[in-house]
């Protein structure tokens, strides 16, 4: 497995990739491809960088992140669905805790918590439970 930095000519694919995220985690996010591509071209030019892992010429992981003062924060994580339960994750998780990440930082993902995968993925990853997010959402047009 190979792996580069993603550039703002990559938007396009990791905005395809976000969208797979955004399904496969079942997200509310109803955004289109096409504003997910803007959507990351911002986050690439403010605080986040993105790493692209690729077998064989084809794009099989990403992994969005912004590096801050004692803090690692890894807000995207896909692995392609053909390519799962590969070692994909592990080994593109190894390299960039071993080759890319600062290694005092502290590292935070959030994981939404129906997607029991992808919590048991981050416990083997070393990822302890921290904190949990509660919500209300919000019901328009109730009366008050």
């Amino acid at each position: 497995m190979t792996w580069r930095l993603a550039t703002k000519r990559d938007c396009r694919i990791l905005a395809e990739l976000n969208h797979q995220l955004i399904a496969d985690e079942l997200h509310r996010n109803q955004m289109s491809v096409a504003e997910l591509e803007g959507r990351m071209k911002n986050w690439l030019d403010e605080a986040y960088e993105a790493a692209l892992f690729e077998v064989g010429g084809e794009v099989v992981a990403y992994a969005l992140y912004r590096v801050q003062t004692g803090e690692i924060y890894l807000r995207h994580f896909f692995v392609v669905r053909h390519r799962r339960r590969q070692g994909i994750g592990r080994q593109a998780m190894a390299f960039l805790r071993g080759h890319i990440w600062p290694k005092a930082e502290r590292l935070t993902v959030s994981v939404l918590v129906h997607n029991q995968a992808g919590v048991n993925f981050w416990r083997a990853m070393g990822y302890r439970d921290y904190c949990l997010t509660l919500e209300i959402l919000c019901q328009t047009g109730a009366q008050t």
